[in-house]
């Protein structure tokens, strides 16, 4: 057996250790107290249980949402990293049929590494926890990212807006791709009781979530490679990646990528997020890793690892029935939101793309042939 069979083999037997399809007898005492579920830094914590219908109700409107978000400006700006603390909160939105605004206790968290510590105003998680949370429209939602502005202009927030469309084109393709939502939202300090921005931003599905609606769970597995992975979901996230310009990522890594063991077949599928570095968004601050033979993120790159020719076609094919979809997402109410002159350049580029796809000796030279592992 081949070091890398091996290799192989190991890794998925650790993905059925994880799924819990496998597990040794249990003593009288593991049986009167079941373990919890170890995140990735050690801590030991519940696992979370998701109201999947509830969820797919939020996400599935896609009319930007007016809300008020309410915090100490001053203490959430100091706070680094994910292990800030949870700040208090109120979030302020008018419920459907209803005249007059209610108003909720959250709480938020500052998270990210590059825009954390680059942005005006870092991002956040919003945490709704609270009874009187589960008693609105975010019934279902536990702790979401929220993709907010990261300098209060024009131009940044059109970065927002832009990453929000790349989330719903990876929706149209598979089921797999987070959910999003956008928001309008009016951001206030409660140390002044003043607005200081009224930005759009985007609530994002949480990870367990998107496996919840998937009948999986989230693998936090580091070294997968094209062997441990589903063949058709690994090209296509590859090719969703070179359609929007996307090298920002690694699945081995688990850079901007999670896995998702399905619970009924053991199959397990890279899910790709965080789009801000992408060609298709092209944001002012974002680079090219230098490793890379790319000088700006506008040129293409395949980084996708290889699975047999005979895929690519299919993946081809889904993308060409999916064109007038992808499209019209830049013409609906949220691409009306968008600068004219933003839509037409991100089409002019998907135009690009399609033009590869479609020729053979292009998709063969430039995607195809320049898979990761191919021999």
């Amino acid at each position: 057996m081949s070091i890398r069979r091996r290799t192989s083999w190991t890794w998925a037997w650790l993905v059925i250790v994880a799924l819990g399809l496998w597990a040794p007898s249990m003593s009288a005492q593991d049986k009167k107290e079941p373990k919890k579920k170890k995140s990735e830094s050690g801590v030991s914590t519940p696992k979370k249980v998701f109201d999947t219908a509830a969820v797919a109700q939020f996400f599935n409107d896609p009319t930007p949402l007016p809300i008020t978000l309410t915090f100490n400006a001053k203490r959430l700006r100091g706070d680094k990293g994910d292990k800030g603390p949870w700040r208090p909160a109120t979030l302020a939105y008018t419920p459907p049929n209803a005249s007059e605004p209610a108003t909720i206790p959250i709480k938020v968290k500052t998270r990210g590494i590059w825009r954390l510590h680059n942005c005006d105003f870092p991002p956040i998680y919003l945490n709704f926890t609270s009874k009187e949370a589960k008693q609105t429209i975010f019934k279902g939602l536990d702790q979401p990212k929220l993709t907010s502005y990261c300098r209060d202009e024009d131009l940044y927030e059109q970065y927002v807006l832009q990453e929000y469309q790349l989330y719903r084109i990876y929706q149209l393709l598979t089921p797999y791709g987070h959910a999003a939502r956008v928001l309008r939202v009016t951001y206030t300090d409660s140390a002044s009781a003043k607005p200081f921005a009224t930005r759009y931003a985007f609530l994002l599905e949480e990870p367990d979530a998107v496996a919840a609606r998937n009948h999986g769970k989230i693998l936090k597995l580091k070294g997968a490679g094209p062997d441990d992975l589903v063949p058709y979901e690994v090209a296509l996230s590859g090719v969703f990646s070179y359609l929007i310009g996307n090298t920002d990522f690694s699945v081995s890594g688990l850079h901007n990528v999670e896995l998702l063991g399905k619970e009924n077949t053991g199959d397990v599928v890279p899910i790709m997020h965080d789009f801000d570095f992408s060609g298709a968004v092209n944001a002012r601050y974002a680079t090219p890793d230098p490793k890379l033979r790319i000088r700006t993120v506008r040129q293409r790159l395949y980084r996708g690892y290889c699975v047999p020719d005979t895929i690519y076609p299919k993946v081809f094919e889904l993308f060409n029935a999916k064109k007038n979809d992808i499209y019209g997402l830049y013409t609906d109410k949220v691409g009306a939101l968008m600068d004219p002159k933003v839509v037409k350049e991100t089409l002019e580029y998907f135009d690009e793309f399609y033009k590869t796809i479609n020729n053979p000796r292009d998709a063969k030279d430039l995607i195809i042939n320049s898979c990761y592992g191919r021999q």
